[in-house]
């Protein structure tokens, strides 16, 4: 096989923005030293070399790859083959240079890395200790995508980078098995699928849920509420309730009530009604002038697929969002359906995309001239506080830092207004900021931030639930169990249903290992979803 050098850089920009010439300017800083460097990755006809720095390059490698130019659920999908070469793994899942952790050895790196034995691992995961032993001696492999992305969150690993732990002699990497199971997929689109582009977009749809987000990581009770929801993203079978009024007004009703149930943080009930109001607005005709009101209902529905931690269903509803919101042609429910694409992203592991995706639409919504200027202000404070989280999950500290600073100035130059897409305003801003601290692992300052919040004044449930799940993390993150299982308990009055989240069950696990001090707290752990023996 014939081989050509050449580094991929990242396309020219033409934006002139501060938070792009940041964003530019610290990537320049960081990347400078790995631009000459070069590894090897797969590309038509042979091979191309890019920075052997595997994260930085990474980072390039995506953003020049065709999946940027794709509908989010599709690149998800096509980018699983590519997934163990970005991550550090060549040709037919071989490892390269640099990666020569197995997933057992990564695992125990990382948990002795937090100082715990395997018994806690082991509970905080819901497994014995003797099987986590195993697993990180390579006796036996993790087959289940349910338990690395729960080994993921636990022990702060990007899942990407298990996936792409080197194998066991004679065993391929999970992301080598991944990647020809979603080919096969590819492959197997019969003449008439592929000649159907509805029909097409809805089997990648379905293949993304499948390839690209956890098997089940939803409760048996949460399963149950999303059915009707996947049956009409995947097989649009929902039918319209005969008691709907289906009229431009009454459809800008439902889209009113339905992000009224998710301030609200009614999850539950928004869940089952969602199905049959997205059928509703789908009705309405001309399609184009329902366009509008369906992407606001495909956003609200991504963001309750985010709250329930259903990825591939973020993927898919956030594409859904952005076509309709591009066929209706308003810039707020462009930038707010962006917004979920750059979470869709982020969700999977592409952070430095993710962030572009949200700085680029910043601009854009800033930029158009057909709206109120309060609410151009409030859509672009959202996305650039959100850019801001990603830049900080990424380690990015200094672009983090700047784009959370340039939310906060948009929030003071404009207010809140009542038909925003979504929340915003300087107090979500500090939230945001709450979140960078807490990511960049200064949960001292996080603290001192929190103190400053009045969380009654936090205008909504969702706000105020999330606002008292992130201090318990930075009080987590600081070793104070017992302000951590009271900001746990704030959070569940404030928003019941909050505290079902991933992030809390991990918590409330966490937390068991003091229940001699905290009163309640194995309670709590099962109304968490905590499973206890």
């Amino acid at each position: 096989m014939t081989r050509s050098s050449v580094c991929v850089s990242r396309p020219p920009r033409t934006a002139t923005s501060v938070s792009f010439r940041r964003l530019e300017a610290a990537r320049h800083r960081s990347g400078r030293a790995a631009e000459a460097r070069c590894l090897v990755v797969p590309a038509l006809g042979g091979h191309h070399r890019v920075g052997v720095d595997q994260r930085r390059s990474a980072s390039r490698y995506w953003q020049a790859a065709p999946t940027s130019v794709m509908p989010p659920t599709t690149a998800v999908l096509t980018a699983v083959p590519w997934l163990a070469h970005a991550v550090g793994h060549g040709p037919r899942g071989l490892p390269v240079a640099g990666n020569a952790l197995t997933l057992g050895k990564l695992i125990a790196k990382a948990r002795r890395r937090k100082g715990w034995p395997q018994r806690d691992l082991a509970a905080m995961i819901d497994k014995s200790e003797s099987w986590v032993s195993q697993v990180e001696r390579d006796v036996i492999p993790v087959n289940s995508l349910e338990t690395l992305r729960n080994i993921s969150d636990v022990l702060d690993i990007r899942l990407p980078e298990l996936l792409a732990a080197a194998p066991p002699p004679g065993r391929p990497p999970l992301s080598a098995r991944r990647a020809s199971a979603s080919a096969s997929v590819v492959r197997n689109l019969g003449p008439e699928e592929g000649d159907d582009p509805v029909r097409r977009r809805e089997l990648l749809a379905a293949a993304a849920v499948v390839f690209a987000s956890p098997l089940t990581s939803a409760t048996p009770a949460e399963a149950s509420t999303l059915a009707p929801l996947e049956d009409l993203l995947l097989y649009g079978t929902t039918t319209v309730p005969e008691d709907s009024d289906v009229s431009p007004a009454g459809v800008a009703a439902a889209v009113k009530e339905s992000r009224a149930h998710f301030r609200a943080a009614r999850y539950d009930t928004l869940a089952r009604a969602l199905p049959g109001q997205i059928a509703r607005a789908q009705t309405l005709q001309p399609a184009e002038a329902a366009a509008t009101a369906v992407a606001d209902l495909y956003n609200i529905t991504a963001r309750l697929c985010i709250k329930l931690g259903e990825d591939g269903l973020v993927a898919i509803t956030a594409d859904r969002a952005l076509t309709s919101a591009r066929t209706g042609g308003d810039a707020l429910t462009i930038a707010e359906a962006h917004r979920m694409v750059s979470s869709a992203w982020r969700r999977q592991g592409h952070l430095a995309r993710a962030t572009d995706i949200a700085v680029r639409a910043a601009q854009d919504v800033r930029a158009d001239r057909g709206s109120a200027e309060p609410v151009r202000l409030a859509a672009g404070t959202s996305l650039l506080a959100t850019a801001a989280y990603t830049a900080a999950k990424m380690g990015d500290r200094q672009t983090a830092h700047a784009l959370i600073g340039e939310a906060a100035e948009t929030a003071k130059a404009g207010r809140t207004a009542p038909d925003a897409r979504t929340d915003a305003g300087i107090q979500q801003v500090l939230l945001h900021q709450l979140s960078v601290h807490y990511l960049l692992g200064d949960a001292g300052q996080a603290i001192d931030l929190a103190k400053t919040i009045d969380p009654t004044a936090l205008p909504t449930a969702e706000r105020q639930g999330r606002f008292f799940i992130d201090v318990a993390r930075c009080f987590d993150q600081w070793g104070k169990p017992e302000q951590c299982y009271r900001a746990l308990l704030a959070a569940e009055r404030a928003a019941p249903q909050e505290i079902r989240r991933g992030a809390v069950k991990g918590l409330a696990g966490g937390l068991l290992h003091h229940d001699r001090s905290l009163p309640g707290v194995r309670a709590f752990a099962d109304r968490a979803g905590f499973p206890l023996n």
